[in-house]
């Protein structure tokens, strides 16, 4: 997800900067590509369900422009927002749609997550874990929001939170084994 001539880096300056239509051509400039994470988040969608990508994309939009006070560094780092923001999206939904009746249902883990109906009440799940998690190691529990929820490669979250590739690998195995870990002692309780 390079930054062409540092297109949306400029864009964000802009918009943070106060103007207006800066915002419209952000917009246009990350559309697809918000698009793109957010049919990667919803990718096992049945036809017909009521969130769909662009949907997800335009209630986290619209969340990302209602922020205030944020230094926007560059694209790496609106993405990072945008996965935050989406998983914000999810679990609103998931709230909203009764998820909370959770009964017996099995949590599995994957690399990113994938949000159907039937299975709402997952995103619940995964959010208190993450709460957990960040607790314990907030750049694990980003590392692993970016790619459930953003559904970012190992080398964009690399970017967007500046550190290295072989650094956001390791964390990613030790966070995927504590998410493990406490799915299994969760199952078996």
């Amino acid at each position: 997800m390079p930054d062409r001539n540092g297109e949306v880096t400029e864009l964000l300056r802009q918009f943070q900067a106060g103007d207006a239509a800066a915002a419209a051509r952000l917009v246009a400039t990350v559309y697809g590509e918000l698009r793109r994470v957010a049919a990667r988040a919803l990718r096992h969608e049945r036809p017909g369900h009521t969130l769909q990508p662009t949907a997800l994309v335009n209630e986290a939009f619209l969340r990302l422009v209602g922020l205030s006070g944020v230094d926007w560094h560059d694209r790496a780092h609106f993405f990072g927002i945008a996965a935050k923001l989406m998983r914000q999206v999810l679990v609103d939904y998931a709230r909203k749609h009764d998820a909370a009746k959770r009964g017996g249902s099995k949590v599995t883990l994957a690399d990113e997550m994938l949000v159907s109906q039937d299975r709402l009440e997952d995103v619940i799940t995964w959010d208190e874990l993450l709460h957990r998690l960040e607790q314990l190691d907030p750049r694990q529990s980003r590392i692993v929001e970016m790619r459930f929820f953003g559904g970012l490669t190992v080398e964009e979250i690399a970017e967007a939170m500046a550190i290295s590739t072989p650094t956001v690998k390791r964390e990613w195995a030790s966070a995927k084994a504590w998410l493990h870990r406490e799915l299994s002692l969760s199952a078996s309780a």
